[in-house]
């Protein structure tokens, strides 16, 4: 069982930049590999990044390539999520979530990022 708490999120205007943080639970934290997802208000949640167990693999949805940064601590069992030239279109709700051997197993309860222009 792995529990999952995001923090981080807030209010900022388009171009600041937010780190997102999800700390874990459990000393199992490293066998998972980690998520970050979003959900805007109205629309569905969506995939935003990806970093494997050891850390040496990401994947980013296109529309936050050079700007979103994923990372781990296992030391800290947490991940983040740096966010740098944020965008209105970035208002969402981000969601942190562990990766079993097949699916995301485990999920926070999300923090609130808002961007105003």
């Amino acid at each position: 069982q792995v529990q999952l708490e995001e923090s981080g999120g807030g209010l900022v205007q388009a171009g600041d930049s937010l780190r997102l943080s999800c700390a874990a639970s459990g000393r199992t934290f490293s066998s998972y590999a980690m998520g970050w997802f979003r959900q805007a208000p109205g629309k569905e949640r969506e995939f935003v990044a990806f970093i494997s167990r050891s850390g040496g693999n990401t994947v980013y949805v296109d529309s936050v390539k050079g700007r979103f940064t994923i990372s781990r601590d296992d030391a800290k069992n947490t991940v983040y999520l740096q966010m740098n030239s944020l965008k209105p279109e970035d208002t969402a709700v981000y969601y942190c979530a562990a990766r079993g051997a097949r699916e995301y197993e485990y999920w926070g309860q999300g923090t609130q990022v808002t961007v105003s222009s």
